[in-house]
């Protein structure tokens, strides 16, 4: 994903980009360094998008419990 630099200095921040990290109006972000010399951009205050993980958590129901699993394994009726 590629942007421009303006003449004042300034750059948008690409839609997707802006989505993942939710960059608002008024957000403020903070550019770094990173061990490897790449630049990381990212708010400010240290909040963090939820991992794809966590948004599944706890939507698939409660499910078997393990006695009634190990019936289905062992082809019990």
């Amino acid at each position: 994903m590629a942007t421009k630099v303006t003449s004042n200095g300034q750059v948008t921040v690409p839609k997707r980009v802006r989505n993942y990290l939710g960059f608002e109006p008024g957000t403020e972000v903070r550019f770094r360094r990173a061990a490897d010399g790449s630049i990381v951009i990212e708010r400010a205050d240290g909040m963090r998008p939820p991992s794809r993980f966590a948004k599944v958590i706890g939507c698939a129901g409660p499910g078997p419990s393990t006695d009634e699993i190990m019936v289905m394994l062992r082809g019990e009726t």
